[in-house]
């Protein structure tokens, strides 16, 4: 339901206050429907920060409303007129949901802060106003319960299913004082997610690492010219900038022969909201596990990661444990061997250097060309954004039928300049399917990484919704009349997150809910089309030289492939040290914990590698401590990955290999369009004709299969 929606998200007031509310004219602009082609767009050009706070309090007020009157309905509770009734409510929140969600991720400001920090526990007592109103949490366990139910379609009893868990397991059941400390839990959780993340955009925005051309040695041309264009926009023209993100960092760990310089940028990237100042997260991380451990005993569970699996395909604790377990030990393995291998290289350097976290990029660099003569710097003039998303445009088309048409500028209105618009429809009907937004660069108050959204899914049940979907990265521009190049890696997860964009016009589902997914189960389409950037038809329709225009030559292409699960170690032990220590997190007594001294003492016990750090450290764990998005459940890469290996070998095994028209047709039909309307366990045995096996992962990452 669209109030379930929101019950992830939490707002509030008064129910007096909020029924005066809904009785006030409709005038703000982030309320008002969205209007223009594709079915209304949203009003990106009239977003007003200081129209934010009382659209809030005016959409809270009118989803109270229709609450309240689902709930007090004098007929007999029915699935139309308490379930369907509740997926209806909420569209004007909904949309100004939207805007919040732009300011927060997109184009979040000082100001904009004020008024989350000033929403976060509003957003938490309107959550629960919902979650905790009996005659409503009666009316949803009365259509659960009824025989009627059993009559209706597989899709509707899933969705009364998944309304009625969305008010179970976060508190309905309660009564009494349970119930009030529920609520101010969620309350004080509200605030401190927000700000940890907000501690987290602080440091990345705070802390800017400077450099002259002295200090440049190693690093490509492309490189530095988008770090100057950095530094230039920072009013430091003549020096380069590193700024304190993933993107940036990364290709300065891999190529910069400044050895100290490295070590300062791997510091100050590692070090967000771990510097014993008022962005320190430390305490934030503390309170936060205390509160959720408190919160799900009250519902009678023994820890939080054991609430958080019981719906999700994993089921318990144990069994993500056991399937993280289960790889950490040949990670490691591998970590030693990769180690070694640069150990040599640097002794023959005669530097005397000793491999440290801050070398492992560097020095992996150099082992990568001596062992597969391969050169990063030399891929990355193969990989201009343009391209891989044309490359990204040809796969959709080939696997779902989807045709990417460019939207003229003007014509729907966007949240910044940089923002582009593709019209999607079937290729074979030209029947409109939605529109995908790209916002692919790096700025100021955008949050770090990659992800994606929707503005508006797919939904049958009230009169059909085109769906908007977006992508957004944070790639570092280069210089004027210069074309964007990437990484390998960072090719890879565009294409990722295409994935997520995909599995959101693949829809067809009727009723909103069911757009929905299990954590551990939605990382598995987008991990999944990472698969297709390797093949022959977008290497050689797509991989053309920045500069040459000519395809990547053979010899280089195989070199890739060879190289496929070169630093391996490095990458699974990162992924894996940051899942272990999630789950690790939301399985002990909090009492007292000190999340510096748990993080280092749960890592001894693991034995991760010195020259190893998490992927993600506590203090700037954002999947975990800004929002319980991913909180016991980071582990799901994994449990999703194990999913994708092995579907990519129905792929292989097919006549057609990875574009195989038939296994596509079952991909989309049972894994893509069915979103959460099915259990992902089945969907995925109608796929496979079976479960997926952990062996195809082991071989994809070069492990032993056990």
């Amino acid at each position: 339901m669209r109030v379930h929606l929101l019950l992830r998200a939490g707002l509030g007031m008064s129910l007096a206050s909020s029924l005066a509310f809904a009785q006030a004219p409709v005038a703000n602009p982030l309320l008002a429907e969205w209007v223009g082609p594709y079915g209304g767009v949203p009003a990106f050009d009239k977003m007003d920060l200081a129209a934010l706070k009382p659209a809030l309090e005016a959409g809270m007020a009118k989803n109270l409303a229709e609450v309240e009157a689902i709930a007090n309905n004098a007929a007999p509770p029915t699935f139309d007129n308490t379930i369907v009734a509740l997926e209806k409510a909420g569209d004007d929140l909904g949309r100004v949901f939207t805007y919040f969600g732009l300011w927060g991720g997109n184009l979040s400001t000082p100001e904009f802060r004020a008024v989350q920090r000033e929403m976060a526990p509003k957003l938490s007592e309107f959550n629960s106003k919902i979650t905790q109103n009996d005659a409503l949490f009666t009316r949803v366990k009365a259509v659960r319960e009824s025989p009627e139910t059993k009559k209706l379609g597989p899709d509707q009893q899933r969705l009364v299913w998944l309304v009625y868990d969305g008010f179970a397991s976060n508190g309905a059941t309660l009564q009494g004082e349970k119930k009030a400390r529920y609520a101010a839990i969620q309350k004080r959780l509200s605030v401190l997610h927000t700000t940890f993340g907000n501690n987290v955009l602080g440091d990345e925005e705070g802390y800017v690492t400077y450099f002259t051309k002295e200090q440049a040695s190693g690093l490509p041309e492309s490189f530095l010219a988008a770090a100057a264009a950095a530094a230039k926009e920072r009013k430091r023209e003549g020096e380069y900038a590193i700024t304190n993100t993933r993107s940036s960092m990364d290709p300065f760990l891999t190529f910069a022969d400044d050895r100290a310089l490295r070590e300062k940028v791997w510091r100050t990237y590692y070090s967000r909201g771990d510097n014993g100042d008022e962005r320190d997260n430390n305490k934030v991380i503390a309170e936060i596990l205390q509160l959720r451990d408190e919160r799900v005993k009250l519902l009678g569970y023994p820890n939080y990661a054991a609430w958080r699996l019981q719906n999700r395909m994993a089921k318990t604790p144990d069994r993500a444990l056991g399937l993280l377990e289960a790889v950490w030990k040949p990670a490691v393995a591998r970590v030693k061997e990769e180690v070694a291998a640069m150990q040599k290289i640097a002794d023959a350097e005669g530097k005397s250097v000793k491999i440290e976290p801050w070398d492992y990029r560097y020095y992996a660099e150099k082992v990568r060309k001596a062992t597969y003569d391969l050169d990063s710097d030399e891929i990355k003039q193969y990989l201009q954004l343009d391209r891989l998303r044309e490359g990204m445009f040809f796969v959709a088309g080939r696997l779902f039928g989807f045709k990417f048409t460019p939207v003229p500028d003007g014509k729907v209105s966007v949240f910044h300049p940089d923002v582009k618009v593709w019209e999607v429809t079937d290729a074979k009907s030209g029947a409109l399917v939605g529109l995908w937004y790209l916002d692919p660069f790096a700025r100021p108050g955008k949050r770090s990484g990659a992800w994606a959204t929707s503005y508006r899914g797919h939904e049958t049940f009230d009169g059909k919704k085109t769906v908007l979907a977006s992508n957004n990265s944070n790639f570092v521009k280069a210089a004027p009349g210069q074309p964007v190049l990437v990484s390998w890696s960072d090719a890879e997860t565009f294409f990722h997150e295409f994935g997520h964009a995909l599995h959101s016009l693949s829809s067809r589902v009727a009723y909103p809910t069911l757009n929905g997914g299990v954590r551990d189960y939605t990382e598995f389409q987008s991990q999944l089309l990472e698969r297709w950037l390797l093949t022959d038809q977008v290497i050689d329709g797509f991989l053309v030289h920045a500069q040459t225009g000519k395809p990547m030559p053979k010899e280089l292409v195989a070199k890739i492939r060879k190289a496929k699960t070169f630093n391996q170690g490095f990458d699974t032990a990162e992924y894996l040290a940051s899942a272990i220590l999630d789950m690790r997190y939301h399985m002990v007594d909090p009492a007292g914990l000190d999340p510096d001294a748990f993080e280092r003492e749960e890592l001894a016990r693991l034995g991760l590698p010195k020259e190893v750090v998490m992927r993600h450290r506590s203090p700037h764990f954002t999947h975990v401590f800004s929002g319980e998005g991913y909180s016991a459940g980071y582990y799901g890469y994994l449990w999703a990955d194990v999913l994708t290996s092995d579907a990519a070998e129905a792929f292989t095994e097919a006549p057609g290999g990875l574009y195989d028209e038939g296994v596509a047709k079952k991909l989309v039909e049972h894994l893509f369009a069915p979103r959460n309307a099915i259990d992902p366990a089945d969907a995925y045995r109608a796929f496979r004709g079976r479960d997926a096996k952990i062996d195809a992962l082991m071989r994809d990452r070069g492990f032993p299969v056990q």
